[in-house]
């Protein structure tokens, strides 16, 4: 080991609390795709504004990439540890930014287990204070500014997205799985 790296400590090794998966990542292929480009504007909330456009166009799960913009409000919270000991991570209390600018971001829409839409967004943007911040989005809590939210979307079709409690994580996670028109084909 070269000299400068050995005085560095060791990295600590995460143990997720549920019983270990060898496969780390699910995927399915998506037979074709289509891609939209999306103008979020004034006074929406990203969810809606995500959700029925996409819904207008007959997807009902979408990767997304989000590009500039502001926000009136932008809703946001932090992975952090889980004291409870359920998992490794928990979500922070949520947090507000007004007059934020927003820089990038990347989205995922899919199904709740109860079958409502959810939208699943990490993103930078700088606060109303001007300090850099980035996390995780409460899309709900997040209402667009003056300035509209390009959206590049690209269409998830032949499976749809589901959230379920992951049995190794303990945590919420989106997961590939047969679509109903895929499964009765």
């Amino acid at each position: 080991m070269p000299e400068r790296f050995a005085a560095l400590p060791r990295p600590r090794t995460l143990v997720h609390p549920g019983p270990f998966r060898a496969s780390r990542i699910d995927t399915m292929q998506a037979p074709h795709g289509r891609h939209f480009r999306l103008s979020v504007g004034s006074g929406q909330t990203l969810y809606e504004a995500l959700v029925k456009g996409l819904a207008a166009q007959q997807v009902r799960s979408a990767s997304m990439t989000l590009i500039g913009g502001r926000f009136d409000l932008l809703t946001y919270c932090f992975a952090g540890e889980d004291r409870s000991g359920q998992a490794l991570i928990r979500y922070s209390t949520p947090m507000a930014s007004e007059a934020a600018q927003f820089i990038f971001g990347n989205a995922t829409l899919g199904k709740t287990a109860s079958n409502h839409p959810i939208v699943h967004c990490h993103a930078v943007f700088r606060g109303g204070d001007g300090r850099m911040l980035g996390g995780h989005l409460l899309t709900d809590r997040c209402r667009v500014g003056a300035a509209p939210v390009t959206v590049l979307a690209t269409a998830l079709e032949g499976f749809e997205l589901r959230v379920d409690v992951d049995a190794e994580t303990r945590t919420p996670l989106l997961h590939p799985q047969a679509s109903a028109e895929v499964a009765h084909v």
